[in-house]
Parts: C-alpha cells; sequence; structure tokens
C-alpha cells in the first residue's frame, strides 16, 4: 500500500486561527453580555465548522491493489479502482465555484466545486498544486491532492490499465 499525506495550505490555515480567535472572542464577549441569541447563532456556526472539518478534511490519500482512498480524521472515502476510468494530474484553477463545502477552513478544500473546463467535482486537498483528477466510469469526479501526487497518478494509471 502507498499513502502520502495532504499538505495544508499555511495561508489559509492561518487566516481560520484568526477566524476562529475572533468568533470564539465574541462568544466569550456575548456571554457574558447575557445575549443567549449571539451565544446560539456563534456556538452553531462554530459547531458546524468544527463538525465539518472533522469528517471532511482530508489527512492522507492511500493506494492499494483495490482502492484509492481518502483518509479523514473520522472515516476514509474509498473509491475502487475498477469504477475509474481516467486520472491526470490536473490542479484547480482560480475560477473554482465552490458549490457546497470548506473553500479552505483548517487549510484544506473539501466538497462539490464547480469550473468551466471540468465540470463539477467532489475535492479533497490541502494545497492545489499538489492535485489530480479522478473520473469514474459514471462521469463522477474527484480533485484529490496529497504530497508527490505524480507517484499516486502513475500508480493508479498502472492498476487501471491506462497508458502513461
Amino acid at each position: 500500500m502507498m499513502r502520502h499525506r495532504v499538505r495544508r495550505s499555511s495561508g489559509s490555515a492561518a487566516f481560520t486561527i484568526i477566524v476562529v480567535s475572533l468568533l470564539l472572542a465574541l462568544l466569550v464577549y456575548f456571554l457574558r453580555s447575557g445575549d443567549t441569541i449571539c451565544v446560539w447563532t456563534i456556538g452553531a456556526a462554530l459547531g458546524i465548522l468544527v463538525a465539518g472539518a472533522l469528517y471532511f478534511t482530508p489527512l492522507a490519500v492511500s493506494v492499494d491493489s483495490r482502492n484509492l482512498s481518502v483518509h479523514r480524521p473520522m472515516s476514509a472515502k474509498s473509491i475502487s479502482l475498477n469504477d475509474i476510468c481516467d486520472v491526470k494530474l490536473c490542479p484547480p484553477t482560480m475560477g473554482a465555484r465552490r458549490i457546497v463545502g470548506s473553500g479552505g477552513f483548517a487549510g484544506s478544500w473539501w466538497g462539490w466545486f464547480s469550473e468551466e473546463d471540468t465540470g463539477k467535482y467532489f475535492a479533497y486537498y490541502g494545497k492545489s498544486s499538489d492535485c489530480f483528477l479522478v473520473t469514474l466510469k459514471s462521469g463522477r469526479k474527484y480533485m484529490i491532492g496529497c504530497e508527490n501526487p505524480d507517484v499516486i497518478v502513475d500508480c493508479i494509471r498502472k492498476a487501471i490499465g491506462q497508458n502513461l
């Protein structure tokens, strides 16, 4: 089995720390002032952000004899190599539109995105320079990123019999 960790975007991670710190400061302020509506609103927003990050944030990508897997804190997303029809190095463009998901929270991107050239895809990556695009026989697409993406792409191509 081959496993590579997902490198985080340091700029996005730093921005996340600032935003979460500000939200926590606001939460403390509103707790002290007794404004329960603001406390519940900010608390819910923080809870949703943290829950989403714990479920979807990619930590590592692995390939074994049967699956391509994206390892997340609470589970793994496995894609059967038999379902893959194409894989290529393909960093996302700056024109990607987020449909739903994280656009950099905690240094990673996950969720549904859409680009004019690529179409709609589900993303699991940290640094955009580490990405590759996986297309399934069903037409569904995944933008995945990890260290040494070229090694992962070559491994998948060999497994599915795609010409290098």
